[in-house]
């Protein structure tokens, strides 16, 4: 008997390359939102997708979500599944602010430079900003902006947020933490961490979670999943329920309400509940610490951050970022001064990391 035809397989191939927009083996280092979802979460995906559940949060998935976060933040953590870091951070801060509240953060803090004005356009608050050297806080920093309390013409600062690892690549301590949770609890403000690289700083530190939010005292985190391997989601994760709440209504008000909820939370289970979170992250600041090394041995580029995470911030001739960027995606830090930042992913491969820096070493020698 004749082979059977192929042609339905062939024809079924053919459609699906013909859907694909893009070429998949393109690489990047604009950001770590570039990178596609990691198999592992593909599959849970998948494995969620089958029949039905209720929707809003009432599925069986998001229910053993909780259990998960407790296994990393404590008994009291409370995890509340959202669509974006952006919708994270503001609903965590109407959660911690009254009407009148200000929160205080660094200059560079994503919630002041990256989210469109959302938290003052959407949640009515007021960003009290600090100028900082490495974009971290400390006491004797906040202390130049938490002031004026019970002065009727001043937003009253009644709350303090950190990103963890910060916009620029650094990463606080647990005792740096605590000292700055410390600080604000004695001035009656609560203390919010914008976490969308939680996972990368807690690499770098070689610590646990619970160690540098929970036990360092904070009240509510927001909690990055689509930065380390996810498809979409981010969860306000509330530390402290005593003084953290409302976020049920406030996540509805805010339009982070997921109908399919089971999807989001399906994602974090699968990245939580083995090693897949601490895989994907120490990977992606390994590809930055070597891409670090690759670029130190090409003259005229200068690193001028530490590198801790996944992010490398780095000084070159502008002509030549931006024959480069025509190679591969990546963002000016600071359009004055040229920095620039390549981020590494956790897709990131060796190869892509020695090609970048042939193409870097490649520009600079036509200059």
């Amino acid at each position: 008997m004749a082979d059977a035809p192929v042609t339905e397989n062939t024809d079924s191939t053919a459609r699906t390359d013909a859907r694909r927009r893009h070429d998949p083996n393109a690489r990047g280092f604009a950001s770590d939102n570039y990178a596609g979802i990691h198999p592992e979460v593909l599959a849970a995906l998948a494995l969620a997708n089958e029949g039905h559940q209720v929707a809003y949060g009432e599925d069986d998935y998001t229910a053993h979500l909780q259990d998960v976060f407790k296994a990393h933040f404590g008994e009291r953590a409370q995890a509340y599944p959202v669509f974006n870091g952006t919708g994270a951070n503001v609903v965590a801060l109407q959660a911690i602010l009254p009407r009148w509240g200000a929160v205080v953060a660094t200059e560079t803090a994503h919630i002041h430079t990256d989210e469109g004005g959302a938290p003052e356009k959407m949640a009515g608050i007021k960003i009290h900003r600090v100028a900082t050297p490495d974009g971290k806080l400390t006491p004797e920093l906040m202390d130049l902006q938490a002031w004026g309390w019970g002065d009727e013409h001043r937003a009253q600062p009644l709350a303090v947020s950190i990103t963890q690892s910060s916009e620029l690549g650094t990463v606080y301590t647990p005792d740096e933490i605590r000292a700055i949770c410390d600080h604000a609890h004695e001035r009656g403000m609560l203390v919010h961490v914008d976490g969308s690289r939680l996972a990368n700083a807690a690499a770098a530190l070689g610590r646990p979670f619970r160690e540098f939010t929970t036990d360092a005292g904070v009240d509510v985190v927001s909690f990055g999943g689509t930065k380390n391997g996810l498809m979409f989601g981010e969860v306000v994760l509330v530390l402290n329920p005593d003084a953290v709440k409302n976020i049920s209504y406030l996540r509805k008000t805010s339009m982070q309400l997921a109908s399919k909820m089971r999807f989001v939370s399906v994602q974090f289970e699968a990245l939580l509940t083995g090693d897949l979170w601490l895989r994907n992250a120490a990977h992606a600041n390994a590809m930055a610490k070597r891409l670090e090394t690759a670029v130190a041995a090409v003259e005229g580029v200068t690193v001028v951050r530490p590198v801790a995470v996944n992010s490398v911030f780095a000084l070159l001739p502008r002509e030549v970022s931006e024959r480069l960027q025509k190679r591969f995606r990546f963002y000016f830090w600071n359009e004055h001064t040229g920095e620039v930042r390549w981020m590494c992913s956790f897709d990131t491969t060796e190869a892509d990391i020695d090609a970048f820096a042939t193409a870097i070493a490649e520009e600079m020698g036509r200059r």
